[in-house]
């Protein structure tokens, strides 16, 4: 039907497979769309760190269909928020897959989210993960406040925090993630970028908007083009020219395909 681009979404995606076969298959599922005609690009978002297989990662770096960007949602990296958010992954664990993932991806692009004020969150709990979001340089990050939902294990914790608190929290990593967000958007410019146009802009005759491969719908940064007889659906090689905080703009250089 013309669809360009797939993206493979769920409550957590590497859990694909276990209620069918009884074990994660979705580096097979994967390898299965690659297949399929018409389909440029395949996405992979909302992706726990528990099933990230090896043969998950291979299809990641294997530069076909598959793009190198992952959706990555960590939440937190103390080891004693993540027992109270019943994540099973410690920060060393975390680490690990972080270093393999950016050892055997080229140009890989990792989005995350982390909640602040998360029940019993201390001083020095939020300030371990707001040092480790400067450290690990993801290249996208949504930050989110934490709040109670009646009837779930952490609406029964001690140690509610202020929502101030959370709010300021969240204000301070996101201010630390603009930072390295911004800095590899001005890293991109001079290079040369495969752009998905979404749509045309009103008015602006030859100005389009689209995508690069570092950007999902609807969540991350845009890129504006120039380009001729460009349409939603086409792909089309664009050289980046300037960064505008969160977005980008490209001057088409080749034909769209």
């Amino acid at each position: 039907e013309g669809t360009r681009e797939l993206v493979v979404v769920a409550q957590d995606t590497t859990y694909y497979g276990l209620d069918l076969y009884g074990e994660p298959r979705l580096a097979q599922l994967l390898a299965q769309l690659d297949q399929i005609q018409g389909i440029e690009w395949i996405r992979l978002m909302y992706a726990y760190p528990m099933y990230l297989t090896d043969e998950l990662i291979e299809l990641l770096a294997a530069g076909r269909k598959v793009l190198p960007y992952l959706d990555l949602p960590l939440q937190h990296v103390n080891d004693a928020v993540l027992r109270g958010m019943n994540r099973r992954v410690t920060r060393s664990e975390t680490e690990q897959l972080l270093d393999r993932l950016r050892a055997r991806i080229e140009r890989l692009v990792l989005r995350t989210t982390m909640i602040t004020g998360f029940p019993g969150e201390t001083d020095e709990q939020f300030e371990e993960l707001l040092q480790f979001v400067q450290q690990r340089h993801f290249e996208r990050l949504g930050a989110f406040v934490y709040s109670r939902e009646p009837d779930t294990p952490s609406d029964q914790m001690r140690g509610h925090l202020p929502a101030k608190v959370a709010e300021t929290r969240r204000d301070r990593l996101l201010a630390a993630q603009q930072e390295i967000a911004f800095a590899w958007n001005q890293a991109q410019v001079g290079r040369r970028l495969d752009v998905l146009i979404d749509r045309d802009i009103p008015d602006q005759p030859n100005a389009y908007v689209g995508r690069s491969y570092a950007d999902a719908p609807e969540i991350d940064g845009v890129v504006y083009v120039t380009g001729e007889d460009l349409a939603p659906g086409q792909l089309v090689t664009c050289e980046i020219v300037a960064s505008q905080e969160y977005d980008l703009v490209g001057v088409a250089v080749e034909l769209p395909r």
